[in-house]
């Protein structure tokens, strides 16, 4: 099975992670994980900014999706 992450667009339908810190419109262009494990370490990313950690919203509000 693969997985892949998609979040809601702010003007458009769902978007996809495309990795290398990009999301795209383009389903076909999505990046896809072997196991559900390895798309929830990404959805966790966290960002640390002036010495506060916090989850970026676009992982925060994303979904892991099973294909």
């Amino acid at each position: 099975m693969a997985y892949h992450l998609k979040t809601p667009g702010k003007l458009v339908g769902d978007v996809y992670w495309k990795g290398d810190n990009t999301w795209t419109e383009t389903y076909d262009d999505r990046k896809q994980f072997s196991s559900r494990s390895a798309a929830n370490a990404v959805k966790a990313t966290t960002t640390t900014l002036n010495g506060v950690t916090y989850q970026p919203k676009w992982f925060s509000n994303s979904t892991v999706v099973e294909e």
